[in-house]
């Protein structure tokens, strides 16, 4: 194979791994971002099931402290109750103290209300408390991850970067420069393999002289339909792989 095409082949490769690992270097950071957005979404949620359970509490405790309060004002109806002159006044007192006990009633139910709310709340908060620590361990664990992928790929992509800043030099200029504009105008990919006279690529179907003369591999060829520079893989024969000739078939 001639050394511009072998050369323009690894080029290739190194141009597909920059890109891959380039492709990598700017996900990890959104999934990061991802991640800790859920979490915060999750550390929201738990901030409002603890507010919600916190309302909960202080009203109970609000409405015990309104039945006290209205206990005591029936103790001291009660007490002038007795000291009423007419059967008028006493009726008065009566009533008022009926309305109090009926307040007092609706407080008792409503504190039994928000005690079977509070029941699922106090158990969402201690369950979110314990999946959120389980997450933060798991986020931080995959933030290390990220932060160490990134450094490997930035490494391996440095390595790459140099490995094909010392090939460039080696390569024709008008080799090089029939790779790069391929490469440019089609996707990043500027080479292309011949399979069964058709290029990969662009699954054009070559003119029959012009894939003889690719497979006497003496000159740079370019695909006529898409420009990315051709090679060929002639098939290897079992006596290639054997060392020894291939069995003769029995007839």
């Amino acid at each position: 194979m001639l050394a511009d095409l072998k050369l323009a082949i690894r080029l290739q490769e190194i141009d597909n791994l920059l890109v891959n690992l380039q492709r990598e270097i700017a996900a990890l950071p959104v999934h990061i971002s991802v991640i800790e957005k859920k979490l915060v979404s999750h550390e929201r949620k738990l901030e409002a099931d603890r507010a919600a359970l916190t309302a909960n509490q202080k009203e109970r405790k609000q409405s015990e402290g309104d039945i006290q309060v209205w206990e005591q004002k029936i103790s001291k109806l009660k007490g002038q109750m007795v000291e009423a002159k007419t059967n008028e006044q006493y009726r008065a007192f009566q009533s008022e103290i009926e309305f109090c006990q009926k307040e007092i009633r609706k407080l008792e139910d409503r504190i039994l209300d928000l005690m079977s709310e509070s029941e699922p709340l106090d158990r969402n908060v201690k369950a979110a408390e314990a999946a959120l620590r389980t997450e933060k361990l798991q986020v931080e664990t995959e933030k290390n991850s990220a932060r160490d992928r990134t450094a490997a790929d930035r490494k391996a992509a440095a390595e790459l970067q140099q490995e094909r800043a010392a090939m460039v030099p080696q390569m024709t200029p008008a080799a090089l420069q029939k790779y790069e504009r391929a490469r440019k105008s089609r996707k990043g990919v500027g080479v292309a393999e011949v399979v069964d006279g058709r290029c990969t690529a662009c699954n054009m179907l070559l003119r029959l002289q012009y894939f003889q003369d690719l497979k006497k591999d003496d000159q740079l060829l370019s695909c006529e339909s898409c420009q990315r520079l051709l090679y060929y893989n002639p098939p290897i024969a079992a006596e290639d792989l054997t060392g020894e000739p291939a069995p003769a078939v029995q007839q």
